[in-house]
Parts: C-alpha cells; sequence; structure tokens
C-alpha cells in the first residue's frame, strides 16, 4: 500500500456481506445492524444513522456516520444465497435422516472428524450435537410406537401396527415444526450441504459466488475508497472463493479502491479439511499471499460454533514461506462484554455466534461499526497488529492438495 493511500481517510465505502448458512430475508441484517450500531455509537461517543436502499442491485442499506471529526458514507449489500439455503432445507423427515448417515459417513470414514477436533472441541459438538438430537428423536418416536403396539395388541391384533406408526410419525413431525427453538434439522442441513460432494462447491452455489466476484469487480471501479468483504460463519470460505475469482479476474482495474476482507466466526475447517476441498484450498493459499488484499479474521474461543483462533490457511495445510495473511485476532468475549452481558450470553450459542456484527459494552480492538463506518481502511485501522497469542496454526488437515 502506497504511504498516500495510508494517510488518506476514508469517505466512501462499499460493503459487501455474505452471510453463513442462513435461510431467512437479509432484511433480519439491516434491522440488526440498525439496532446495534445505535447502542454501539451511544457507548462509543459517535454518531450513525442507517436508511433503506433503492434502486436495482443486491438488498442492502446506507450508513452515514460521523467518527473521529470525518464523515464517511458507507453503502452494505447482503449478497444473497438463502434461496439455495432453503432449497437444500426442502428434505423430508425420512430425507433428512438420510442426509445424517451420509454426513456422519463422509466425516469419519474420511478421517476428517478426528482432524476436527484436534482443533476445537466446541464446533465438532455442535456439528455432533444435530445428529444426537436427531437420533434421540428417533428413539423417542420408536418408543412411542412400540409402547402403543404393546398396549393395543391384545384387543387389536396386528392392527395396532398402524396407530401406533401414526403416532410415532406424528411425534417426528412435532419434532420437526419444534426445530427453531431446537435447531436439529437446521444444524444437520448445514453440515450436510457442506459435506455433500465432499468439499466440492456444488453447481448451483459456484454460479452464484461467480455473480458475487463480478459484483466485486464491478466496486472496485467505482470512487469508493475502500472495497470491503465481510464473510460470517459459512459466508467466510464463501468469501474466500469469491475473493480468490475477483483477484484472478482480467476484468479487474489495476487501480482502485482498497480491498478488505473481514471474516467472523469462520468455520473454514469444516469445508476444508474435506478430501475433494481442493479448489478451497487453492484459494486459501493463493488468498494468503497477496500483496494487494488486507484479510483480517476474528473470532473468539467464547463461541463455540467458530474454529476460534485457528488459523484457516495454516491449519488446512496450505500456508507457505509467502503466507501473510489473514490476521488471526480475538474478539474476546470475556474482556469486551461486561460480566453481566457475558452472564447473560454465555449459554445462548447461536446468538454468542452473532455477536460480532453486534454491539460490545466493553469494545477492544475489534469494532464492527468502526470497520464498516469509520473513515480508517482494515490495513490502516490494524497496520502493525500482532497475531493473537493463542492463534493455532499447526498444519492439522489430512488432505492438503490444491486445484493446479
Amino acid at each position: 500500500m502506497s504511504s498516500q493511500a495510508k494517510q488518506s481517510r476514508v469517505r466512501k465505502r462499499r460493503v459487501f456481506y455474505i452471510p453463513g448458512y442462513d435461510p431467512i430475508h437479509p432484511r433480519r441484517y439491516r434491522e440488526l445492524y440498525r439496532k446495534e450500531s445505535t447502542v454501539q455509537a451511544k457507548l462509543s461517543g459517535f454518531e450513525i444513522s442507517v436508511s433503506a436502499k433503492s434502486g436495482e442491485g443486491p438488498y442492502g442499506w446506507h450508513v452515514r456516520s460521523e467518527q473521529d471529526g470525518a464523515q464517511v458514507q458507507s453503502d452494505v449489500e447482503v449478497l444473497v444465497w438463502s434461496d439455495i439455503v432453503r432449497e437444500s432445507m426442502s428434505n423430508s423427515i425420512l430425507a433428512t435422516y438420510l442426509q445424517l448417515a451420509q454426513t456422519a459417513w463422509v466425516y469419519i470414514s474420511t478421517g476428517t472428524l478426528w482432524r476436527l477436533m484436534r482443533l476445537r472441541k466446541g464446533p465438532v459438538i455442535a456439528a455432533l450435537y444435530p445428529v444426537a438430537m436427531l437420533l434421540f428423536q428417533l428413539f423417542l418416536a420408536f418408543g412411542a410406537a412400540w409402547a402403543l403396539t404393546a398396549i393395543l395388541m391384545p384387543v387389536a391384533s396386528w392392527f395396532a401396527i398402524l396407530p401406533a406408526a401414526l403416532t410415532g410419525y406424528g411425534l417426528l413431525r412435532w419434532f420437526r415444526k419444534a426445530d427453531n427453538k431446537l435447531f436439529a434439522y437446521y444444524l444437520m442441513h448445514d453440515y450436510a450441504y457442506s459435506a455433500s460432494e465432499k468439499g466440492v462447491t456444488p453447481d448451483a452455489l459456484e454460479t452464484r459466488l461467480s455473480e458475487f466476484s463480478e459484483l466485486i469487480v464491478e466496486a472496485l471501479k467505482t470512487d469508493a475508497d475502500e472495497i470491503l468483504v465481510v464473510g460470517h460463519s459459512s459466508g467466510a470460505h464463501l468469501g474466500v472463493s469469491v475473493l480468490a475469482q475477483v483477484l484472478r479476474s482480467t476484468d479487474r482495474p489495476a487501480k482502485g479502491p482498497e480491498l478488505s476482507f473481514l471474516t467472523l466466526g469462520q468455520v473454514v475447517p469444516m469445508v476444508s479439511f474435506l478430501p475433494g476441498a481442493h479448489n478451497l484450498r487453492s484459494d486459501l493459499r493463493y488468498l494468503s499471499q497477496r500483496d494487494d488484499l488486507t484479510w483480517l479474521d476474528v473470532s473468539a474461543p467464547g463461541d463455540g460454533c467458530s474454529f476460534a483462533l485457528c488459523d484457516p490457511v495454516a491449519v488446512s495445510g496450505v500456508g507457505t514461506d509467502r503466507s501473510k495473511w489473514p490476521l488471526v485476532l480475538s474478539a474476546a468475549f470475556t474482556q469486551t462484554l461486561s460480566a453481566e452481558r457475558w452472564k447473560e450470553l454465555r449459554w445462548r450459542f447461536f446468538r454468542l455466534h452473532f455477536q460480532y456484527l453486534c454491539a460490545f459494552d466493553r469494545v477492544g480492538t475489534y469494532d464492527y461499526f468502526r470497520i464498516t463506518a469509520g473513515p480508517m481502511t482494515l490495513a490502516q485501522r490494524y497496520e502493525g497488529r500482532a497475531p493473537s497469542k493463542s492463534r493455532i496454526d499447526a498444519p492439522v488437515s489430512k488432505f492438503r492438495s490444491v486445484q493446479a
């Protein structure tokens, strides 16, 4: 980066947010941003306002903020793939149990599960939770059916099987409808989608990622000062693939806005450790060596749904002597959230997984709203910062092949 770029302040920024595996309409993210940015502004002493976006293009919103004496305008756009998520979740109860068996077989038979357990227990437990919960539900359904059969058999003979089967199926349907609280089906579909082709990106998603990269290439031709791509959860590894396409694009301008990449609560190893993830591993290595990119990876040990402080490049076994990214930092929930707030959120695992997008009442080095709406680029804000001392960078993945 030139010295002039380092000294200049951001006036205009384009933010492209890539959600994780989420079937919900993107307006959820706008409302979350509006609510949490207002809270953070009051806590940190800056001004910020959010307004709806009009016109064509991806769903998004406008942000105006005054921070450190500077006026900044940020346009945030959500790169939507929720329709693909919903399609992958449209399976029947039986199909979901078949997914369970197939997904478990992929992770166990390839040895990937054991490798993942060497990193962080939290996300592995999160991955095993839907398996255990769905099997428990099946056990209860069979138990109810067996008990009713035993009661009715003396009077109804073998005709007792029909009402017993209907009772068991009805119980499974009840559990399915209650999944907005249990999350067993949701998580099962999430892991099954990642493992469906052993790490190979499904065709529909590959096409969508190409569309995302084209949008970012066009943004690099505008007068924005910074193009910031944010990938949360599963969106982190999608962002890796998208930005690799962007940087390889022959249509990308030679000079343009600063290009920045922020990954939050990443679960990259769930895919990069799979045998077929040659392209993703190749993209990880490629991004890690780029001089025309700043990549910050933020996670927290308190987030049991992410591979906290695991360098996604290094642990995937594709780091080299030339690797300079990502800069791995901790959001340190136990320090950046007050004792009262931490006590309130500690056991709300899914809410904690979204904390990176929310306000901190004891904000530290990481502040989502200063990064996305403040006057400094990602490179300026974290220049000279050392990675977290708790970073895990040992090459753990069994599969390390990359696309030639």
